[in-house]
């Protein structure tokens, strides 16, 4: 892409370096005069900011591992320890725990441009794949993270996701036991959590190294997804793009020490400041916020599929949802890569984007809220005032003949007078029938916005009416609802529609809008000169 080095070394050191290690030659031609499209704007800026956060990450963890404590009774501690003791631990370990969050800021940031902008269109394949190999490391390098400090959320999200892991056929519980080191999350899984937490960062720079690397081979995409075709579409990397990353990563830190300086601990949960209890569950068990999208996919299966029972259906559908983005180069069946010249397929991506968005919200929410119903909850209570309550045994010779045999009984008690009848099994074959004859049957319907409140007002029916009634039947009637779990899976349906349905099929039907011939056609005319 490049073309023929232009580095002339200008001193004896450098001429005698070049001949045996070329790495400042590779240094000019890679950042100085590389030639990149004209056209490029600041979406193409979060490539640096990704870079500077890798280098932080990487530089603060180590200094963090330096001082940790990788033992179940100790974690907690030493990373508070570290914090209120060590010189500038105040600053890194905040550092560290806000450059997550700012690094998953701008990868996805960096994957909705290069799906807006077709970045993973021929000859660009393998550089969109190694970019999703890096997003799986991200996620799997900060849920590794996030269990370290050992509080509550730390431990009861790493036995939430190892369980998870262990629905997968044939090697599910073999991984689920490997990553715990036994039977239960313990000293062992901390171990390994620590060893890989720590290792996977240099993997992500090796992969980064590799991906840097098929940028240049293939060259970088642009606004108009129209390949470069003569030195006057590009300009030098140097200074065009740098100074251009230099002013959006200035933005990026200010942004990043907001949040370093007054709100360290605003992107995060508030329950990981308690020791992990393994008998005290916390009453919502959420990842990182970066993660909640995931999370939400994962849940909104409450349902089997044939075989396939809803834990199971979960997790396939939770890594599919990664696993559709390394697909993406052959599911687009468009010819044109920039969704600049697509206007229906825009508007899909924009409501992707708000999908996303969504599903992430949905995330930390509890899956049973209600957002909206058809109708108040209500039940409807009946007694007998006054009467004699009576009993008659049931007694049946199967357990699945029970229930013929305690309506034979009732059927005999309302035969003798009684007006209310009521089934208590007490065993496999045993049970009694009990009956109220004569008084008067009485009913009170109470109606509440929640289940709750219902069961409140049932309670306080039965306080009021009391040794009056021997025993109520209560018929609870509940509206046809739509809860964060029922969002979560026409958010989930409209996630996987749009790579596997929509998109193939704009490909193919879409007429796209006219695309100009040349890069610098409309940069330096301002028009866009030729045909789709």
């Amino acid at each position: 892409m490049s073309g023929p080095s232009t580095y002339e070394p200008a001193s004896g050191f450098t001429r005698w370096l070049d001949k045996r290690l070329p790495i400042l030659r590779l240094a000019h031609d890679s950042f100085v005069a590389y030639p990149t499209p004209r056209n490029l704007n600041y979406w193409w800026t979060f490539g640096a900011m990704l870079s500077l956060c890798l280098v932080v990450q990487i530089v603060t963890g180590v200094v963090l591992a330096m001082h940790y404590v990788p033992h179940v009774e100790h974690a907690m501690d030493s990373v508070q320890r570290f914090r209120r003791d060590v010189p500038f631990g105040w600053l890194i370990q905040p550092m560290h725990a806000v450059g997550a969050s700012m690094f998953f800021i701008a990868v996805y940031i960096h994957m909705f441009r290069g799906l807006y902008y077709g970045s993973y269109k021929a000859p660009r394949e393998i550089l969109w794949i190694l970019g999703c190999v890096i997003y799986l490391l991200m996620v799997a390098t900060a849920f590794l993270g996030y269990t370290l400090p050992w509080g509550q959320m730390s431990f009861w999200g790493a036995t939430v996701i190892t369980n998870l892991l262990g629905a997968l056929p044939l090697v599910g519980e073999s991984i689920k036991n490997w990553l715990m080191g036994g039977f239960a999350i313990d000293q062992p899984t901390l171990n390994r959590f620590f060893s890989l937490h720590y290792l996977l960062p240099f993997v992500i720079a090796g992969v980064t190294v590799l991906h840097v690397w098929a940028l240049h081979e293939a060259g970088q995409n642009n606004p108009t997804g129209v390949d470069v075709k003569s030195k006057a579409d590009t300009v030098p990397f140097t200074p065009h793009a740098t100074m251009k990353d230099l002013f959006a990563v200035s933005l990026f830190l200010i942004l990043f020490s907001v949040f370093v300086f007054y709100m360290p601990d605003a992107l995060g949960h508030a329950d990981n400041y308690i020791p992990a209890n393994p008998l005290q569950t916390p009453p919502e068990i959420v990842p990182e916020w970066y993660l909640l999208p995931f999370y939400a996919i994962l849940r909104a299966f409450d349902f089997n599929i044939g075989p396939i029972d809803s834990k199971l259906a979960g997790v396939l559908a939770m890594f599919a949802a990664i696993g559709i983005l390394f697909l993406l180069p052959w599911l687009d069946t468009s010819r044109v890569r920039s969704m600049r010249y697509r206007p229906i397929a825009r508007q899909f991506f924009l409501i992707f984007v708000v999908v996303c968005v969504v599903l992430g919200w949905c995330g930390g929410q509890n899956p049973g809220r209600i957002l909206a119903k058809a109708g108040p909850f209500s039940a409807t209570l009946t007694w007998v005032q006054g009467g004699q309550v009576v009993e008659a045994p049931v007694s049946a010779s199967s357990e699945g003949g029970f229930d013929q045999a305690a309506a034979a009984v009732e059927q005999q008690l309302r035969g003798q007078g009684a007006t209310l009848t009521a089934v208590r099994r007490e065993g496999a074959t045993q049970g009694v029938v009990r009956g109220v004859v004569g008084g008067a049957e009485q009913t009170r319907t109470v109606r509440g916005e929640t289940a709750d409140a219902v069961e409140a007002e049932i309670t306080t029916v039965r306080a009021e009416v009391g040794a009056a009634a021997p025993f109520f039947i209560v018929e609870r009637r509940v509206p046809p609802t739509f809860t964060v779990t029922n969002l979560s899976q026409v958010m989930t349906a409209y996630y996987f529609l749009f790579f596997l349905l929509i998109l193939p099929i704009l490909g193919l039907r879409e007429t796209p809008g006219r695309v100009p011939d040349t890069i610098a056609k409309p940069v330096t005319d301002g028009k866009a000169q030729g045909a789709a």
